[in-house]
């Protein structure tokens, strides 16, 4: 694996339903194929609305965690997904 592909991370925290979504979207949009991105937020919605965006855009949810009030996602962006 290349080193210089770091995953870009998205700090959300504190936003509120829909701006972590969008905000993920439009990050996704902006990065190559393959990209992965790492999202944190806070918003309880964002369980619901960030794994749906990746399976509606073509992404891979690679994972998902919870740890207290803070929801971390693992999106890698798909080959042949739309921006």
């Amino acid at each position: 694996m290349d080193h210089d592909d770091a995953p870009l991370r998205l700090d959300l925290k504190g936003l509120k339903c829909p701006l972590p979504a969008l905000h993920t979207r439009r990050a996704l949009a902006r990065v190559a194929p393959g990209t992965v991105i790492l999202v944190d937020c806070t918003d309880p919605m964002a369980a619901i609305d960030i794994p749906h965006l990746a399976r509606q855009d073509g992404h891979t949810l690679e994972s998902e965690a919870r740890q207290d009030s803070v929801l971390s996602f693992r999106i890698r962006k798909g080959e042949t997904a739309s921006g």
